[in-house]
């Protein structure tokens, strides 16, 4: 027997239709590329998005068409987005960050039909354009005045193609499960693969992300999301914020510390959401110039393992509360929050630290297991190690236009490629991912824990923790140290550092200095790049490490 309810597609359309219906006059602030802030509504962008549909059925663009954004956050990527998706084309975001032969390689596999492109990508796309024979036009995200002289092929500027054009254009009328959004993974591990996010798996997150285990965004909230739009839909929040008739302030191409302050403090910033190294520079600016912002209540902070430092940091000196997020492009992203439960909350604040550093519990909709490389299911008792497996309706089962088919086990879990532990209160913590744990006698050894110690450092910009080869115990440990400008090298006051926070047998076998540890189109550190730039690295010595 089936329930009698009615028949009401999840499509993302209906997201900016509520919108513009119930939140209408709810403000949009955009720093725009050309330079000044731009102020719009939900119901001013409601009415640009059908402008967008509408010049783009004009051009031929079907149902299932890749059509691709290389653009800042702004109120007119949030108007190309759902102009794109309202009519069920695909809406794929480049990653400026890429490599150009990673966006060209992107770009093919996708085959996109459109670019929409803001004015600081033009001389990317002019370089790598030639060698993406199924681009058929790109619209530059700007007015006739700013319209640059441009090599692009058909480019068309973004204003001059609204212009004139109806509002009135028919959304959705069609299936839920239409693909809405194409995301590529950063391609640390071979080329990018391409996850298709459906008008389904879209709606759920968002419903997933108002969660206020979550996001929890309601009309009173002013949203900064840092985070761009090319990272799994900016964590949700281009979905989560319209839904909820959050005011949102977009920072476009200015993400510095000083810039995002003025944001903060001009629109009264209440939540915002980044990678760590985005808010190390916002915290280093607020340092330095002896600033607060009152107005801040929560920080999301996800992509990479949040330090403890910089949780006491924005905790201790400025009264705001860092909730730590993880997620994959695959999970579109929401994975889990560390959003403290009651009995937790309760305890004194460094006590509870020890929850506060790890990723979480899942939301409801998600499941998560672990598994050892058997498939054996692992006990959640906070130390046992296992490979992170995660289910749900927002979860991918394949990749895009990829022979390899399904990627889900018998049971119909994800690998997510982290190894983990998960507490008895359900607390998941990322140990390291698979590639990156480093295999010492035998047993493991997590760089992820030794880097986020070492980043505490006063004299530390950037720490990293490789492992290099040893004849005795396969691999060790080594500290790449970044140093904040006009700090002295001492290998030892890094190493005495780290004494009596992690085992004995954990500790560095050596501290090597850089000028810079590159960090990947994510903004996470890119160890693959790390390594293959310590390839002639050979460890000091081969002493045997004490062990406790």
């Amino acid at each position: 027997m089936l329930g009698l309810m009615q028949d009401w597609p999840l499509t993302v359309d209906r997201i900016l239709d509520h919108s513009k219906n119930w939140h209408g006059h709810r403000e949009v602030v955009t720093r725009s590329v050309e330079g000044p802030v731009v102020r719009t509504t939900y119901g001013q962008i409601h009415g640009r998005a059908k402008q967008v549909s509408n010049v783009l059925k004009e051009w031929g663009v079907q149902r299932g068409d890749r059509v691709a954004t290389l653009a800042w956050n702004t109120g007119n990527h949030i108007e190309a987005w759902y102009g794109i998706m309202g009519i069920g084309a695909v809406c794929h975001t480049l990653n400026p960050r890429l490599f150009p032969e990673q966006l060209i390689y992107i770009i093919n596999h996708a085959g996109d039909r459109i670019i929409f492109v803001d004015l600081t990508f033009v001389p990317l796309l002019e370089a790598i354009l030639p060698h993406c024979p199924s681009v058929e036009r790109v619209v530059v995200m700007t007015d006739a005045f700013h319209m640059p002289a441009t090599k692009l092929p058909r480019a068309e500027c973004y204003e001059a193609v609204l212009q004139g054009v109806s509002q009135d254009c028919v959304w959705g009328d069609f299936d839920e499960q239409t693909a809405c959004g194409l995301c590529y993974t950063s391609g640390t591990t071979g080329n990018p693969k391409g996850v298709l996010y459906s008008h389904r798996s879209n709606f759920i997150h968002t419903l997933l992300g108002m969660q206020s285990t979550v996001l929890g965004p309601s009309p009173k909230e002013v949203i900064l999301p840092v985070v761009p739009m090319f990272h799994a839909n900016a964590w949700g929040i281009a979905f989560a914020g319209p839904a909820s008739g959050a005011k949102l302030v977009m920072p476009g191409a200015k993400m510095d510390g000083a810039s995002i302050y003025e944001l903060i403090v001009s629109e009264g910033v209440t939540f915002s959401a980044a990678v760590p190294t985005v808010w190390q520079g916002l915290l280093t600016h607020l340092r330095e110039n002896k600033l607060t912002i009152p107005t801040v209540k929560r920080v999301l902070i996800g992509g990479s393992a949040v330090p403890e430092s910089l949780i006491r940091a924005f905790h201790d000196e400025f009264g705001i509360e860092v909730a730590q997020g993880w997620g994959m492009t695959e999970t579109s992203p929401i994975g889990t929050m560390s959003i403290l439960t009651p009995e937790l909350e309760a305890l004194p604040y460094d006590e509870g630290m020890k929850w506060r550093i790890k990723q979480g519990i899942p939301p409801l909709g998600v499941e998560l297991k672990l598994k050892n490389y058997a498939g054996q299911e692992m006990p959640h008792d906070g130390t046992t190690y296992g490979r992170l497996m995660i289910k749900g309706p927002t979860i991918a089962r394949a990749y895009f236009r990829d022979e390899g088919g399904d990627i889900l086990d018998h049971e119909g879990f994800f690998d997510t490629g982290d190894v983990s532990t998960i507490d008895e209160y359900g607390f998941m913590q990322i140990t390291d991912r698979a590639k990156d744990v480093i295999k010492s006698g035998g047993e493991w050894i997590s760089s992820i824990e030794i880097e986020n110690i070492a980043v505490g450092h006063p004299k530390v910009e950037l720490a990293a923790v490789i492992g290099a080869a040893h004849p005795k115990w396969d691999e060790r440990p080594v500290l790449i140290v970044k140093l904040k400008p006009g700090e002295t090298q001492d290998k030892q006051e890094h190493l005495d550092f780290l004494v009596g926070k992690i085992a004995k047998w954990w500790m560095p076998d050596d501290v090597v200095f850089v000028d810079d540890i590159p960090l990947g189109a994510t903004g996470k550190i890119d160890k693959k790049t790390l390594r293959e730039q310590l390839k002639d690295y050979r460890l000091p010595t081969s002493v045997e490490p004490a062990r406790t």
